[in-house]
């Protein structure tokens, strides 16, 4: 039977194991977790309470990086000096930087991941043609949960990009939550004199 005094054990052994399978086995968050809950917890029903939040993830997942990974620090500021370059030549477009970049915890495959916020698209993906930016054309779930945004995936300063495409009234609209998982150039700029 679940006891529920071992619920924040439970908690933090999972999400240490859903740390190692992101930043080894390169799995997004939501599959690391359902992975590593099944290591820990077995076959069976899990209470949803013992399932940690992205939050705990990070913080175990920073402290894998910092154990175990020798190039993480540089990885870090090699991707935020690119994203910053980025910003900066795509200054009209309103970017700003979210993901695991923004954070400070990069795996090696995590992409240095932006947002535009632009009521033009095709004015983006232009820019980047006449810069002789080569990108590829995807589609990634949209920033309040429902539907999906246009993006654009390449590389730069042999480093992984996405920008993703929104309209700019979506700006003022986002989540919450959204608006402090991101950041400005200047914002950038001020995390990276830390």
């Amino acid at each position: 039977m679940f006891d529920q005094n071992e619920t924040p054990g439970i908690r933090l052994e999972i999400a240490a194991a859903a740390a190692l399978l992101i930043a080894d086995g390169g799995l997004d968050y939501g599959s690391a977790k359902r992975k590593a809950a099944r290591q820990v917890w077995g076959p069976g029903a899990m209470p949803k309470r013992a399932m940690p939040d992205n939050d705990t993830v990070d913080q175990a997942l920073l402290e894998h990086l910092t154990l175990f990974d020798d190039d993480h620090a540089d990885r870090v500021r090699r991707r935020r000096e690119a994203a910053l370059e980025l910003m900066t030549l795509l200054e009209p477009y309103n970017l700003h930087l979210t993901g695991a970049v923004w954070k400070g915890i990069v795996t090696e495959l995590a992409p240095i991941h932006l947002q535009a916020f632009h009521d033009n698209t095709k004015e983006i993906t232009m820019t980047l043609l006449n810069r002789g930016i080569d990108f590829t054309p995807v589609m990634l779930p949209h920033l309040k949960g429902s539907g999906e945004v246009e993006a654009m995936t390449f590389y730069w300063r042999d480093e992984p990009v996405i920008i993703a495409a929104y309209d700019s009234r979506e700006y003022r609209s986002a989540p919450r939550d959204a608006v402090s998982d991101r950041g400005s150039r200047g914002a950038l700029l001020a995390r990276m004199a830390d």
